[in-house]
């Protein structure tokens, strides 16, 4: 959290500050893999979808401080949830974390162009995932 975003929070709500993070992930062991990966943030809460179009049921009935979506998944990718993202305006500064193949640069290229704010590159490593949220985050 930056200076600036912390001075203007008191002490109780510095502590107490609860994140809520959308993971959309179509492999049951990849989510939950992410999931137990978020929750070793102080304050995170995960929900997790399946495809891109049951995350965007969940973003029509909850606030997320982050969305982290896989590109390649069935029903709705990955990239159409990004373009949903950003055209909603109760969604459109929510960051968004794109997982990618290491060998398919289109998708991540497609998927910064849509307004995600960064990705991660499969095989996923725990301390990536952290390290990307906390910064998108700024904890």
């Amino acid at each position: 959290m930056n200076f600036e975003k912390a001075a203007s929070l008191s002490y109780d709500e510095l502590i107490m500050r609860q994140y809520r993070c959308l993971v959309v992930e179509d492999s049951q062991t990849m989510r939950n893999m992410l999931a137990e990966s978020l929750l070793r943030i102080p304050g995170m809460e995960v929900v997790t979808a399946e495809n891109g179009l049951s995350g965007i049921r969940a973003l029509a009935s909850q606030k997320f401080d982050l969305v982290l979506t896989d590109v390649n998944m069935p029903v709705m990718d990955g990239l159409k949830l990004v373009r949903h993202v950003r055209g909603d305006p109760r969604h459109a500064d929510t960051p968004v974390v794109v997982i990618t193949t290491e060998n398919a640069p289109n998708d991540r290229d497609r998927a910064m162009a849509l307004g995600a704010n960064a990705y991660i590159e499969k095989p996923i490593q725990a301390p990536r995932v952290i390290r990307a949220v906390k910064k998108l985050l700024e904890l």
